[in-house]
């Protein structure tokens, strides 16, 4: 084997193919690189890779067209075939240095992401899981190719034959949806040749050993094919012709049913066993507070999926499929729009999208639109949408608690004193957290309502009514919770100064200038303050970005006995108030000035006999407004939802954040892409070209 191995070797290099492959496959691979992660800066050297794959339908073909069929042709197949070689030992020689070839480019395309990486993040996991595909797709092709070799003398025959084959294998996957979109037995069956998918599988960062496992079958099956072709011509010429024949049927045969059997058996194996998370921020798994909860389901809960199994969008069908193994009480069904239109009718009166979920429970229902399950971001100057963020275990944890739970928490929200409405991304923060929220005028009610687990005061600009503060100070006086955002309105409001006071908290007049430029964002009223650990801070804690603070207060808390104080927030020792701001000239301190650090963000946990009633109180109205969470990418969401989360029951509030759908963008100065793409496009692919070009010009004259 070894030595066919070597002769094939060489005889590739000297005959320029060889050499002609690898520069072909590098220059092309080397322009959408440069496309997708040098100009486009993606950290995904897949994009890349899915670009070109297109490049065995041609490349392997050719490269594969002599390997057999020339020799055949040229009658130097009888030195081989009467050699003391197996014929196993022939085949494997030849293939190993078809792969060979082939893993000189694949081993050269493992050094981008290293490169990259130098630019900013890059998933490794991710990058080398799409190489080591295209690696495995590459080698199923080039098995496939060397059997149809060993059928013909014809090298030409050979290459359309291989193209076709391959051609089928790209297309298979919209072949059958052509076919039929609820899927039948015949596309069950024509789903076994569909080698494109399999490796698009793996470029999304999800490690399935099923598609491993088949582009190792196809290998494995074509050379056996292969080894059997040429068997069946070694011994035509003998009296056991028959008998061979038969032998060679029976192999054939068996190889088949026990690759078919080995596919099967590993496709019924749960996903935990076959599938692997390699994304770098676990786009696939579900985080231990899902697990957790799960585990404290006591009823069962159906889950559908509106849209044809075979349609289903990959990585919410990955998720749905770790929920139902997560748990017995868990069930997914997939239900096809096209077979049962009405389906939804049942939950909800507007009709949903595809991929859209519903949950249903023993006590209700909830309906997930598709189009929740991702975060977009709009970009005004292209007038496009990109997918930011995967929200998917979010909203089904979410929905679970919301039909599983007995009383769903309910929220109060003041109005009437001027206060702010909560915009779109923090009104649905509440509703992902099966909160029961409603705005009320406090002129209408007698008192706060007793199913009030907490009253929300929004950047009031008027005071409060002597009526209203007794309401509120009554429903705190027994153990009421409250979240209070204060607003600088350059205006006194005594009544709700009161409010505040009941926790020994006041408020600064002015606003907060802090002169540290590490605590602050371009502006010394745009603060960034120190995030103090804490569980009502933990998210926003753990994350990377700061709390964006603009136009705060100063929070100044008295010692008081009854009143435990925990700060969330706080400035630097360097900030200071800004008492009088219409005769402010800079930023310089100035007289009158109030000397920090202040509290930006405290809770104030009060003791009234038997009760507690916890305060929560931030000092800038402008703190949870979706423009100032977007400047630092959602943090202070993750603080608004922690915050209500202090407040509610755990069972029917949980929230799992957003995760990143892609990470950041490559920056590349333009010279470095300028310097990199004549490497990768232009240097390395022509330095294989030249030298296999001497090395065949050298020869040819010899």
């Amino acid at each position: 084997m070894i030595a066919i191995y070597k002769r094939e070797l060489k005889a590739y290099f000297h005959s320029f193919l060889g050499t002609l492959f690898i520069g072909a496959m590098l220059f092309l691979l080397g322009i959408y690189f440069a496309v997708y992660n040098l100009f486009m800066g993606y950290p995904y050297i897949g994009y890349a890779l899915s670009s070109v794959v297109f490049l065995f339908l041609i490349g392997i073909p050719i490269l594969t067209m002599r390997i057999l069929a020339e020799e055949r042709h040229q009658k130097t197949d009888q030195l081989i075939l009467t050699s003391p070689v197996s014929i196993s030992g022939i085949v494997m020689g030849k293939f190993l240095a078809l792969a060979t070839i082939f893993a000189i480019p694949v081993a050269i395309i493992c050094f981008y992401p290293l490169l990259l990486s130098m630019f900013g993040e890059v998933p490794f996991g991710e990058s080398y899981l799409a190489v080591l595909g295209f690696f495995l797709y590459g080698l199923a092709c080039i098995a496939i190719g060397i059997f149809v070799s060993s059928l013909t003398e014809s090298q030409v025959i050979s290459a359309v034959i291989s193209f076709g084959i391959l051609f089928l294998g790209y297309i298979m996957s919209g072949l059958c949806n052509m076919i039929s979109t609820t899927g039948n037995l015949l596309t069950r069956i024509l789903s076994a040749f569909d080698m494109i998918g399999r490796f698009d599988d793996l470029l999304n960062g999800s490690f399935k050993v099923t598609s491993i496992v088949y582009y190792l079958s196809v290998v494995v099956l074509f050379l056996i094919f292969t080894v059997q072709s040429i068997q069946k011509r070694r011994y035509q010429i003998s009296t056991k012709t028959i008998s061979m024949g038969a032998y060679s049927s029976s192999v054939v045969i068996i190889s088949t049913a026990l690759v078919v059997l080995i596919n099967l058996l590993i496709n019924e194996l749960p996903s935990k066993y076959t599938v692997f998370d390699v994304t770098s921020n676990k786009l696939y798994s579900l985080t231990e507070e899902t697990i957790a909860f799960a585990d404290t389901l006591k009823e069962d809960v159906n889950i559908y999926v509106l849209v044809n199994e075979g349609q289903a969008d990959t990585v919410l069908d990955t998720t749905l499929k770790n929920y139902a193994e997560l748990s017995s009480h868990i069930n997914v069904s997939y239900v096809d729009p096209a077979v049962n239109p009405k389906f939804f009718a049942s939950y909800t009166d507007n009709s949903p999208t595809m991929n859209s979920v519903i949950v249903e429970g023993e006590k209700r229902s909830k309906v997930i639109d598709y189009s929740s399950m991702y975060e977009t971001e709009f970009d005004y100057s292209t007038y496009s949408s990109t997918v930011t963020g995967y929200d998917g275990e979010g909203q089904i944890t979410s929905a679970i608690a919301y039909v599983t739970t007995e009383d769903m928490p309910k929220i109060y929200l003041t109005q009437g004193h001027g206060e702010a409405s909560f915009e779109a991304s923090f009104k649905s923060a509440m509703e992902k957290a099966n909160i029961d929220y409603e705005e009320i005028n406090l002129m209408d009610y007698e008192e706060i309502p007793d199913d009030a687990q907490c009253v929300i005061v929004n950047a009031p600009t008027a005071d409060f009514s002597s009526d209203d503060t007794e309401k509120m100070l009554a429903y705190m006086n027994g153990g009421g919770n409250v979240l209070f955002i204060t607003n600088y309105s350059g205006v006194k409001l005594a009544n709700y100064d009161k409010l505040l006071d009941f926790y020994g908290v006041s408020v600064s007049e002015g606003l907060i200038i802090e002169s540290d430029k590490n605590y602050y964002y371009r502006d010394p009223f745009y603060l960034l303050p120190e995030v103090v650990s804490d569980s009502v801070t933990a998210d926003a804690y753990s994350s990377e970005n700061y709390v964006f603070v603009p136009y705060a207060q100063g929070l100044i808390a008295d010692e008081k006995e009854d009143v435990e104080i925990t700060p969330l927030l706080t400035t630097s020792d360097k900030s200071y108030v800004r008492t009088d701001l219409q005769n402010s000239q800079s930023y310089d301190k100035q007289e009158g000035d109030i000397d920090g650090p202040f509290y930006v963000g405290i809770k104030c946990e009060k003791t009234i006999g038997e009760e507690n009633s916890t305060a929560i109180i931030y000092s800038s109205g402008s703190l949870f407004t979706d423009n100032v969470d977007a400047m630092v990418a959602g943090t202070n969401l993750k603080l608004f939802t922690g915050t209500l989360g202090s407040f509610v029951a755990y069972e029917s509030s949980i929230s799992i954040p957003v995760k990143d759908y892609e990470l950041s963008y490559l920056t590349l100065s333009e010279k470095n892409i300028v310097l990199i793409a004549l490497v990768t496009i232009i240097v390395i692919p022509f330095a294989f070209l030249v030298s296999g070009f001497v090395i065949w010009f050298r020869r040819r004259k010899q």
